[in-house]
């Protein structure tokens, strides 16, 4: 918490700096340009190989829990179906949250012009060559030039291929991604340790360039995903009520400490004990319980697709990039997927390996999201209520569905 406080330190005073220097200073402003620039390369190198091994280590984790019995098998495959209708709905609400309650065209013409070096990661093209293109001639290739949903079809066929193999032939295969997943983790660790002097240096060069549309436009952003979050929190109720038959008042006394400990923690899994004591007081028995719950911590994110859509539509929306049918199908796609295989990572790296590839699948400009992760600190708070909402929530409906609820 002390080095998300660090960081939202140093944007604000960035910004703030850069708004009392204005254009007076533009030696100064050109530097902080530079340094800024410098970090968010340093985050972007680690995207691709970052979604590529982590995508076939979720596949191959997760194959090897369902493998388990019927009941895992059961929760694996309704948490699936929820993470894309998480991301089909932020496809849908996120637009019109922005129709209803647009930016104000001059924030976002200031925030547009500070940003102008950040360039769309080019054009989705129309959907009989989007669908041609999902299948990459060359993977490599496609690795070169940002081609994330072709390459992520690419994995995840590779990843299930791999569950073909024997455990002996799987294993040395397994190992070497697991490596190289976690040296990258490290390796993105490394450029985060940075962020305040990097989100410092892009607050100031910002502020410079949008005075205090800046703080506006951060405010709009954070209401703006927090609610496409609520929606889930709010679903997890619906969700309870008519798969689990709990009616909502019921479920959310039982869920009260759980939703407390994830609002004071944000951590999903420092919230396990509380989500395991409060779906055994909705009736859920011990067998369920303590098998759906820890694979929903382990494999299942309701929030990560939607808001992690949200986040890039928003960039979209304050880039002046617009998005047909084509990129939000290939959006959907790219967070329902990209999901899965950042479940155990923490918040900043998870922001950055599962959001970049959304945006660069839909052509939307990555450069925004350096600032924007400053403070995903708020945002990151409706995500872990709402996620584990909806673990409990899940966990209620299968336990129904197997006949294991009172």
């Amino acid at each position: 918490m002390l080095k998300t406080l660090l960081v939202l330190g140093a944007l604000a005073i960035g910004i703030a700096l850069g708004m009392a220097v204005g254009g007076n200073a533009p030696g100064l402003v050109n530097g902080a340009d530079v340094v800024g620039s410098l970090w968010l390369r340093g985050l972007q190198m680690t995207v691709v190989p970052l979604v590529v091994t982590l995508l076939v280590t979720g596949i191959l984790r997760t194959a090897q829990m369902a493998s388990a019995g019927r009941l895992t098998v059961r929760a694996i495959a309704t948490m699936i179906a929820l993470l894309w209708a998480s991301a089909a709905m932020a496809a849908l609400v996120t637009p019109a949250l922005l129709a209803a309650f647009p930016l104000p065209e001059a924030a976002r013409a200031a925030l547009r012009g500070a940003l102008a070096t950040a360039q769309p990661t080019g054009e989705v093209p129309p959907f009989t060559e989007f669908l041609r293109a999902l299948v990459p001639t060359n993977p490599v290739a496609a690795a070169a030039n940002d081609a994330i949903l072709p390459l992520i079809i690419f994995t995840l066929a590779f990843a299930f291929a791999l569950t073909r193999l024997s455990p002996d032939q799987r294993a040395p295969v397994q190992g070497l991604f697991a490596a190289i997943a976690d040296a990258m983790i490290i390796l993105i660790g490394w450029v985060l340790a940075l962020a305040p002097i990097g989100v410092f240096a892009l607050g100031l060069v910002v502020g410079s360039r949008a005075g205090v549309a800046a703080f506006g436009a951060l405010g709009h952003y954070v209401l703006v995903v927090t609610s496409v979050g609520g929606v889930v929190w709010i679903s997890g109720f619906v969700l309870a009520w008519i798969g689990g038959r709990t009616s909502p008042l019921t479920f959310l006394r039982a869920s009260i400490p759980a939703q407390a400990v994830a609002i004071s923690t944000q951590s999903s899994l420092a919230s396990l004990p509380a989500m395991l004591t409060g779906v055994r007081a909705l009736g859920v028995g011990e067998r369920t319980a303590d098998v759906v719950l820890p694979i929903a911590v382990a494999l299942f994110r309701a929030t990560g697709p939607c808001m992690n859509l949200a986040v890039a539509i928003y960039v979209a929306h304050l880039m002046g990039v617009e998005l047909g049918p084509v990129a939000l199908v290939a959006g959907v796609a790219a967070a329902a997927i990209t999901t899965m295989g950042a479940v155990s990572l923490p918040g900043s790296i998870s922001f950055i390996s599962s959001i970049a590839p959304i945006c660069i699948a839909m052509g939307v400009p990555v450069e925004p999201l350096a600032l924007l992760l400053a403070i995903e600190v708020f945002p990151d708070i409706m995500r872990t209520l709402s996620n584990v909402t909806m673990d409990m929530a899940v966990t209620t409906t299968i336990a129904r569905a197997e006949g294991d609820k009172e």
